[in-house]
């Protein structure tokens, strides 16, 4: 049922998103004394703001109605993933140049390494650590496991 739901909400909140300039994360449903769906969106460009979120909400809320897709009671949230929650989508990495990031990744030989450093460059297929000064390391998208944004203190 959850997965159908998820399914469901992802694919009425996608052009939703779109048309507030920003892509959607990831989209999960917890089960309490009432169920929430947390609706999380990013933008490449800019951060999530208020409004847009509440724009989002009410747009995908009337439309989960209108559609029947729940048949209980829910609360419906929107929000940015935030920096405690490793970055899952190859669009986030950009605005995050120049941040610290701390990167676990598949090496050749099925082991897994993780680097730290400044992120300083996101291609099309790779993003770029800087270890310090003098030293660059290249990682394949496809081989990154998880890239957390360490906030400065």
């Amino acid at each position: 049922m959850a997965e159908e739901l998820i399914k469901s909400v992802k694919e009425i909140s996608e052009p939703v998103v779109a048309q507030e300039n920003m892509f959607l994360v990831d989209v999960e449903v917890k089960h309490a004394k009432q169920m929430e769906i947390w609706i999380l969106v990013d933008s490449e460009t800019s951060g999530v703001n208020l409004d847009a979120c509440s724009r989002i909400s009410r747009e995908v809320g009337f439309q989960l109605e209108d559609q029947g897709v729940l048949k209980s009671a829910y609360r419906l949230n929107v929000a940015s993933p935030g920096l405690a929650r490793p970055l899952s989508d190859i669009r986030q990495y950009p605005k995050n140049i120049g941040r610290t990031a701390r990167v676990k990744y598949k090496k050749e030989d099925d082991r897994y390494e993780t680097v730290e450093g400044i992120l300083t460059e996101a291609a099309e297929s790779s993003l770029t650590i800087a270890t310090d000064k003098e030293k660059r390391q290249q990682i394949s998208f496809s081989d990154v496991v998880e890239t957390k944004i360490i906030p400065k203190i």
